[in-house]
Order: C-alpha cells, then structure tokens, then sequence
C-alpha cells in the first residue's frame, strides 16, 4: 500500500469513529434527556366481542407508574398527566400503581399527599379507581391509599365495585401487588353479584394467567415497557417472570384480553429509549347496541 493512501484511509477511519461517538452522544441524550421528559397519549381500540354492551364505546384512561419524584416528574408534570388526561374526555381513570419512588439515580422523594392531591383534579363520570402497587408498599401502602382515598380516587385491593352506565351495570375490580400483598382473585371476583361485565386492575402483569374468561380486560403497568426497547434485541430488561410476553400493550391469551400500559415515570436509572412515557386512552368495542 501506498504511504499516500495510509492518511485517507487514518481519516476515513477517524471520522467513523467520530460519527459513531456524536451517534452515541445523541441517542444518549435522547434516551436519558429528551424522551423521558415527554407525555405521549397512546390511543387503542380493542375489540371484546363477548364483552356486552355495557362496555360498548367505554373510553378507558390508564395511567401506570407515575413515580413522581423521580427525573422529569415534578409538580408541573403531574399537572400536565392530569390535564392531557381529563382532555381526553374518558368515561373512567383506571390507575394502576406506583405513585412514589425510592433509590432512582437524580431522583427526589415526593410525598404521596402531594401526589394525590394533584390526582384530585381527574374528571371522569364514571368515576377514578385505583390499586397500590409493589413501590407503594415499599414506602407505606396505608399511607398513600389513604392518601388517594382523601383525594377521591377510589382504592381497589381485592375488591371490586360496581358503577353503572347507560342503565346498564359493569365491575372495576382491583387486585393487591402480587409482590407485596397477597392478590386473591377470587375474592374480588367474590364482590361482583350480578353478570356485568369486569374490568380487573392489577398493577403487575404476572398475575394474568390466572385471570378467568369471567374478567372482560385485565389492566396492568409495572413493566414500564422495560424502559428501553431495541431495535432486533427488544426489551432487554422486563420486571416480569414471563420476561417479555406481557412487557406491553395488547395481549390475547385464550380469549382473555390484557392491557399493560408502559406508565409515566422511570425507576432505577432514568432513561427511557422508545418507550415514551404515555398516558393511554383505551376504547372498548364489543359490537353490541347499547
């Protein structure tokens, strides 16, 4: 080779290098910076054809792992959750858990009172329900369900109410933290009298298999989508024993139906890579007449 062709090919080489790292800087940025500070509003339809027609067109808003206190959310971020949720003009606010934080790398402990008054402000006619999830208890599980309840958010933990739309009735049940508490399905399942249909909540996604056909959608968050989701790789780290079969979204098992919404916050690091976080508006079609 010649000495002529040896400093192109150095500065070919160079600016690789440089673009790989300018590259990496960027993505970095994003990951860490950009995407984690953002409230997207991921909108689904699902279709639960044996679902009935109480349930046909209810507009369902599922909020998941707030962790207020950890990076990117403060008080101006909650205001924000709650008014692109209330925007969205639900029927019903599912929340599904984790409304505190411990031990997140620039994170700031939010007490749960404050939190839960900023939850005060959803509105939906149906009302605004609620389970604990396994961050909750860490802190003091009591503590934020009185905290919410003060706030009107209704808690759920193996129970189940009944609310009532159209002159027809459904259930909102709601099961304890599968790593925490001691979930009992059959005891929420226990509370619900008539044949209406059954919205389940639950904070981890874990507890699905044991679902029954009874419970028309379950609810979850926990995963947070693992946070990070790559291109070929996927969801290299997923809080769940089933690892990435409910990390998110839609699943049909059976004809069962999940939901596992990735949630608003992070939890150990605070980084988020095609994962934003997400407010989710759920309409259910059963192709009944209400």
């Amino acid at each position: 080779m010649s000495t002529e062709r040896r400093p192109k090919k150095r500065r070919l080489l160079l600016y690789v290098l440089l673009a790989a790292l300018v590259a990496g800087v960027g993505l970095a940025a994003w990951a860490f910076l950009v995407e984690p500070d953002r409230v997207v509003v991921r909108r689904e339809t699902l279709s639960l054809p044996n679902a009935g027609p109480a349930l046909d067109g209810l507009k369902v808003a599922a909020v998941s792992d707030i962790h207020a206190g950890s990076p990117h959310i403060d008080a101006g971020k909650l205001r924000l959750l709650v008014e692109e949720t209330n925007r969205l003009q639900p029927d019903v606010v599912l929340l599904l858990g984790d409304y505190v934080i411990q031990d997140v790398v620039g994170g700031e402990f939010v007490e749960p009172e404050v939190t839960a008054e900023s939850l005060r402000a959803l509105r939906a006619p149906l009302g605004v329900f609620a389970v604990l999830g396994n961050h909750d208890w860490w802190l003091d599980g009591e503590r934020v369900a009185r905290a919410l309840t003060a706030a009107g958010v209704r808690v759920l933990e193996n129970d189940a109410v009944r609310i009532e739309r159209g002159g027809r009735g459904l259930w909102v049940a709601g099961l304890a933290d599968l790593w925490t508490r001691q979930p009992d399905i059959a005891k929420a399942l226990g509370k619900v009298n008539d044949d209406g249909p059954v919205l389940m909540l639950t904070h981890n996604p874990d507890v699905f298999p044991d679902v029954p056909a009874r419970v028309a959608l379950t609810l979850a968050g926990h995963t947070h989508g693992g946070q990070v989701y790559l291109p070929i790789v996927g969801r290299p780290v997923v809080p769940s024993r089933f690892d990435q079969r409910y990390a998110d979204g839609h699943v049909e098992e059976g004809g069962r139906h999940l939901f596992v919404t990735s949630g608003v916050g992070t939890s150990i690091l605070p980084v988020r890579f095609r994962v934003p976080p997400e407010v989710c508006l759920i309409t259910i079609s059963t192709g009944s007449q209400r």
